[in-house]
């Protein structure tokens, strides 16, 4: 069984994740491409999250996978918004 402090101590490290890819988001959807790297890294970094949880939940009680649940949710809305963002979409557009 996972303990209590090690879920909290994940949850935490998806949280900071998390507000990363906010701010990935919000500096994507003003600036473009200035900050490519960055918003790679940051979708990267919640693609991680989502394999940890996976693992996590296999070994937490039904309480934790509750907790771990509604984590991988907020990542998974997250990703969804960041990937409709399209990012990579070019500067200029050759439609006239």
């Amino acid at each position: 069984m996972t303990t209590r402090e090690s879920i909290d101590n994940f949850i935490n490290r998806c949280e900071s994740a998390i507000l990363n890819a906010e701010d990935q988001y919000e500096a994507g959807s003003r600036q473009e491409h200035h900050h490519d790297v960055e918003y790679s890294e940051a979708m990267n970094e919640l693609d991680v999250m989502v394999q940890q949880l996976h693992k996590m939940s296999e070994s937490a009680n039904a309480q934790q996978r509750e907790q771990l649940h509604r984590v991988r949710l907020k990542i998974q809305q997250l990703q969804n918004k960041m990937i409709l963002l399209n990012h990579d979409r070019p500067l200029y557009s050759t439609w006239h």
